[in-house]
């Protein structure tokens, strides 16, 4: 991995141990509903991101980087979801928006220069 995907990675896994953190302090219904999900999606994020680059296929790695690209967006509306349903409070709700957004933005820097290399971007 490079120095940017080696940054990508760390933050990915500050942002899934962010939603483990807070989902932590849920009302214990919304365990097996927003916690579950969003714990779910944000793991997807990572585990798809570094699944991808343990393939060989540039298209299959793509395939894969959107699903983590897909994966974060799930996990970004839950973070919202979870403000204005007054689960966490603001502080910890901008944390996780600036992990998200830097998050999506490195990650759709990966997926545009991986199309790029297999030709689907000029």
């Amino acid at each position: 991995m490079t120095e940017f995907q080696d940054k990508l990675k760390k933050l990915m896994d500050e942002y899934v141990h962010f939603v483990y953190s807070v989902t932590r302090k849920f009302p214990k219904e919304e365990m097996y509903s927003s916690v579950s999900q969003w714990r779910r999606s944000t793991l997807s994020t990572i585990l798809n991101y570094i699944e991808g680059y343990a393939r060989k296929k540039s298209l299959v790695q793509l395939n894969f980087l959107e699903i983590s690209y897909g994966s974060l967006k799930e996990s970004k509306y839950l973070l919202y979801f979870s403000q204005k349903q007054k689960f966490i409070n603001e502080d910890d709700y901008l944390r996780g928006l600036k992990l998200a957004e830097e998050i999506g933005k490195m990650l759709w820097t990966e997926i545009y220069s991986l199309e790029k290399k297999c030709g689907m971007k000029k």
